[in-house]
């Protein structure tokens, strides 16, 4: 990897550290582990029984990624993308991004490859809840064992590949909406508009062509039959090359770029 970029990666992460983006990773990942954590010890009783079911893990696995994957996730990644992507809008540093020796390419996708880490911690803290939410009943509540069904760990990781390419058109289209707007609500109420549409047209033989109905798609595929051109997670990697092609392109062209 080139020592520009890699610098330049740097640069871009250590001015995302402190920002709002980085509470909302944080906060918004452990928001479905600590809900589902606490009304399961608020119904201990219960907890025997659903410590010893054969497919614990499946089912907390379906009831948290639910919710997650397909509402809050997407909502999540529109959110943090239009603030990363702003942060030069609202310091008003684009031109002096610009006398940095650094080219328009190094910069593109510096900023993008900060989304897509920040994506992926969202995703490692979560798991992290996630099996937290399924212990820790075990060692707080007497009497409750320890899930007897191992962890599924392959299956998951599978599962949870799906859920980071279906956010991947996501990001490239706020990424692009981001870098053409100077007011950040717009990029996200677009995003907002455009994630509720996506979940209105589900059941749409076409609905593949919206790029924020993957992480829905992704839940709900063998349920919805639909024959799709291809396999869903290929389509949202075709979206995604193309609206990061696109947005590159207006990237570079853009006259005013302060």
């Amino acid at each position: 990897m080139p020592v520009p970029f890699l610098l330049s990666f740097q640069s871009e992460w250590l001015k995302q550290r402190h920002s709002a983006a980085s509470w909302i990773i944080a906060g918004g990942s452990l928001l479905i582990p600590v809900l589902f954590l606490g009304v399961r010890l608020y119904h201990a009783a219960d907890l025997p029984a659903i410590h010893t079911a054969p497919r614990f893990w499946e089912q907390l696995y379906n009831q948290t990624w639910q919710i997650m994957g397909a509402m809050l996730m997407p909502l999540g990644v529109i959110v943090v993308t239009s603030l990363v992507t702003q942060l030069e809008f609202r310091n008003n540093t684009w031109k002096q991004l610009y006398t940095t020796p650094q080219g328009l390419t190094t910069i593109f996708f510096a900023k993008m490859a900060v989304i897509l880490v920040m994506v992926l911690q969202c995703f490692v803290i979560f798991n992290i809840g996630f099996y937290i939410t399924g212990v820790m009943p075990a060692l707080l509540v007497k009497g409750v064992p320890y899930p007897a069904e191992p962890l599924p760990f392959l299956r998951m990781l599978m599962g949870n590949g799906k859920f980071f390419i279906a956010c991947l058109p996501i990001v490239a289209l706020q990424y692009l909406l981001s870098l053409q707007c100077r007011n950040v609500l717009l990029p996200i109420g677009i995003g907002i508009a455009l994630h509720i549409t996506s979940m209105l047209a589900l059941r749409w033989e076409y609905g593949y062509i919206l790029p924020y109905i993957y992480g829905s798609l992704s839940f709900l595929e063998q349920g919805l039959k639909h024959n799709y051109p291809m396999n869903i997670q290929l389509l949202a990697l075709g979206h995604f090359v193309l609206l990061v092609a696109v947005s590159f392109v207006l990237f570079i062209r853009k006259k005013d770029k302060g």
